[in-house]
């Protein structure tokens, strides 16, 4: 299975949640998609459809394939704590979506982009595997030959300005620290992790 790469719109639409940013599509028909419209009379989804649904809404928000799915929740299963504040904890800290968050790329596809195209370092060293995963204390940065590049330039207004507490920007040096993981109340995303739980726990 390949990584989804087709119209966002459509599964903006489908979750009904601007699961990739801002959504024009989204605000102009905000219900699923189908030639039926909105007026389109649809069974009462089931309660595995909703768990399933939820699940499918996380793997598309960041970018990860079922098998990487399913091994990260079991990853959270094994680690003290709440399993779904685990998942989404590993799921931030996912080198690609540090990446977004720190403001150097302005989506995770962006982000997963320029990891693999290896102009991103941790802890001085490249680093071209987007689902690395970053532990506390990890200072990401920009490769010193990357640095001149268009989109690299053109993204320096956006790093350090999106008010993660977690995380660390300085503009001087062009890196950024992990501080920590962060706390469900950190994340912004719109996920019923607990749902994801009880679809795994069946």
């Amino acid at each position: 299975m390949a990584r989804y790469t087709g119209p966002k719109s459509k599964i903006a639409r489908k979750f009904k949640d601007p699961i990739f940013g801002p959504d024009r599509a989204l605000e102009k028909k905000p219900y699923g998609p189908g030639q039926h419209g909105p007026n389109s009379r649809r069974a009462k989804k089931s309660e595995y459809a909703v768990q399933l649904a939820e699940k499918q809404k996380a793997k598309y928000t960041y970018g990860l394939l079922e098998r990487q799915f399913e091994n990260l929740f079991h990853k959270a299963a094994r680690r003290k704590g709440i399993t779904g504040e685990n998942l989404l904890k590993l799921l931030e800290a996912r080198l690609d979506n540090i990446v977004f968050r720190m403001g150097i790329a302005p989506s995770r596809a962006a982000g997963r982009q320029m990891v693999t195209h290896k102009h991103i370092t941790v802890n001085g060293k490249v680093v071209n595997v987007p689902s690395f995963t970053l532990r506390p204390g990890d200072v990401v940065g920009i490769r010193e030959k990357s640095k001149t590049l268009e989109v690299i330039t053109d993204g320096a207004s956006r790093r350090g300005g999106r008010g993660f507490n977690w995380l660390e920007w300085d503009n001087s040096t062009s890196n950024g620290k992990f501080v920590d993981y962060p706390e469900r109340d950190q994340i912004p995303e719109n996920i019923k992790e607990q749902l994801i739980v009880e679809l795994y726990s069946k």
